[in-house]
């Protein structure tokens, strides 16, 4: 056995160092393995992820090979007009309202309207109140230029007339309005007159939805001038305040009835003239009022 074994490996011995010598082999037609990083820009692994430069936007169409270039120039600016470049309108009557005052029952009203695309438009607005019986207290109406400044911001140039009361007055008006964070509709203008009286009005308002049909409307408005201006009734400072907190049902979105309360103040020497011309400096009512708008 143990010469059976040595013999075995005798012959095997010569085939195994023939299988392991390549000496004999020819190597020159077999080519080397690829270089995995071979042909690589090494540069674009080394730039900035979001650096580098956009593709170009296409410029070719397939509508392009059917339609004349004019006909192409047509259809985009349906386009445009169609997607937020056309010219539209709005009428709002924000507040339209029966005011009951400790007797004196009266009414008041704050509209605007306006006309334009979403970044120049043609704004009107007015507002006045009075009582029954004893006609206007006061009423103006303002015609103003809106250029918007960003998507929540508009600038707002233009002038005032002011009808009631006393005399007439026209004033250049400049001024901005828009949505301030957590939603306060916020507006706030200055006022110059031909007789360079110089005043300021600060407003706004909050829409607490409470369902989908009520919502609850706190607002407020305070005016202020630079100087006394006694045929008007104005004095220095904060010359009055307005608070107000009115719950609106929307039968529909255009159409809304609403009640509230409303709290006036004159403050100041704006009161003072009000005390010695024999008018009240304070007043709350309860208000029954609709806001539309088409």
């Amino acid at each position: 056995m143990r010469m059976l074994l040595l013999l075995m490996s005798g012959l095997a011995a010569p085939a195994m160092a023939q299988s392991m010598d390549h000496s004999t082999h020819d190597m020159s037609g077999m080519e080397a393995p690829a270089d995995p990083h071979a042909g690589h820009d090494t540069g674009a692994a080394e730039q900035t992820v979001g650096t580098a430069p956009a593709p170009p936007a296409p410029t070719d169409r397939a509508a392009d090979r059917f339609y004349s270039l004019a006909e192409m120039a047509a259809a985009d600016a349906a386009l445009r007009r169609e997607h937020g470049g056309m010219a539209t309108f709005q009428i709002m009557f924000d507040l339209a309202e029966y005011q009951v005052r400790d007797g004196r029952d009266g009414y008041r009203w704050e509209a605007e309207g306006w006309f334009g695309g979403d970044i120049n438009r043609v704004v009107v607005k007015s507002e006045g109140e009075g009582a029954f019986r004893e006609g206007v207290d006061n009423a103006e109406a303002q015609l103003l230029y809106s250029r918007a400044l960003d998507p929540y911001w508009n600038l707002q140039a233009g002038v005032r007339h002011n009808l009631e009361p006393g005399p007439s007055r026209t004033y250049a008006t400049i001024g901005i309005e828009g949505l301030a964070p957590y939603w306060i509709e916020l507006e706030g203008a200055l006022f110059l007159s031909d007789k360079g009286d110089l005043l300021g009005r600060i407003e706004g308002y909050y829409d607490q939805r409470l369902t989908q049909h009520l919502i609850l409307q706190p607002r407020f408005e305070l005016n202020l001038s630079a100087r006394d201006v006694p045929e008007q009734g104005l004095g220095s400072g904060l010359s009055d305040a307005e608070f107000g907190l009115r719950l609106r049902y929307e039968a529909r979105r255009e159409f809304a009835p609403y009640f509230g309360i409303s709290h006036e103040r004159k403050i100041g020497d704006t009161a003072r003239l009000a005390r010695a011309a024999g008018d009240d400096v304070r007043s709350t009512g309860f208000v029954l009022g609709i806001r539309a708008w088409f």
